[in-house]
């Protein structure tokens, strides 16, 4: 073995030590609620860096007491693996409102959401599920956010990337439907930041008879290209592509 070598190997081995580290540092903060929601994620854009999310469920005064009925709020924080104090922090009250469409789970998204040459987001995905078989309403949507200073700033919010709802009779006859958006970042900008291009597609079915003699159609849209722009303060959504409150 050369010195080269070995340095190159020992850098190496230094690295993969280093990130191991940050992946075994990141550890959810403890919850007491069964409801309650904490995750976090080692941020890949800024090695040392990790997400942390804290959602507790806080039950509606009259009809929360024996279900879901309730609201969540939202505490996020970028901490380093060499400080427990976080660099940056967001909070939000009664961010979700959860009932018999109830929120399933929370999920960071470090995809590379590079806003300007400086700037670098990271998303958080929220799933909500509906309870009715007959009548289904599943929805996911992001929110992006980007560090300023010791601050979290949402720069999108909750932008629905899938959503699956119909109404049929649980064997057959009915409609349903699912559109699913994926986000590319645009060559051109709106009041410094990159403008977002969302790819929608819709897919639907369409169910006629009973169990044994049940005719589906299932039909796949062409996909449809919006562009959201950045105002100065957040990406403006068009009607429609905002999740339910």
């Amino acid at each position: 073995m050369t010195l080269k070598s070995g340095v190159v190997g020992w850098v190496a081995l230094c690295g993969a030590m280093m990130a191991g580290q940050v992946l075994a540092d990141c550890v959810p903060a403890p919850v007491t609620g069964a409801r309650d929601f904490s995750v976090c994620k080692a941020w890949p854009a800024f090695p040392g860096l990790t997400l942390k999310a804290v959602s507790k469920f806080e039950p509606d005064p009259v009809y929360g007491k024996t279900g879901d009925v309730g609201s969540y709020d939202l505490a996020l924080s970028v901490v380093s693996v060499e400080d427990p104090e976080p660099l940056a922090t967001y909070h939000k009250p009664s961010a979700f409102q959860s009932d018999a469409f109830a929120l399933e789970s929370l999920e960071f998204d470090t995809a590379r959401y590079k806003l300007t040459p400086e700037i670098r987001a990271f998303g958080v995905r929220v799933v909500f599920k509906g309870s009715s078989r007959v009548n289904p309403m599943d929805e996911a949507s992001l929110s992006l956010y980007v560090k300023e200073g010791d601050t979290l700033r949402p720069v999108l919010d909750r932008l629905v990337v899938y959503r699956y709802n119909g109404e049929w009779d649980g064997n057959c006859a009915g409609e349903r439907a699912s559109t699913l958006r994926t986000i590319e970042i645009g060559v051109t900008s709106s009041h410094g930041y990159a403008d977002l291009i969302v790819k929608s597609v819709t897919t639907g079915t369409v169910g006629k008879g009973d169990p044994d003699t049940c005719d589906e159609k299932t039909t796949t849209g062409k996909p449809v290209l919006t562009i959201l722009r950045y105002d100065g303060k957040s990406y403006v959504l068009p009607k429609g592509f905002k999740a339910i409150e």
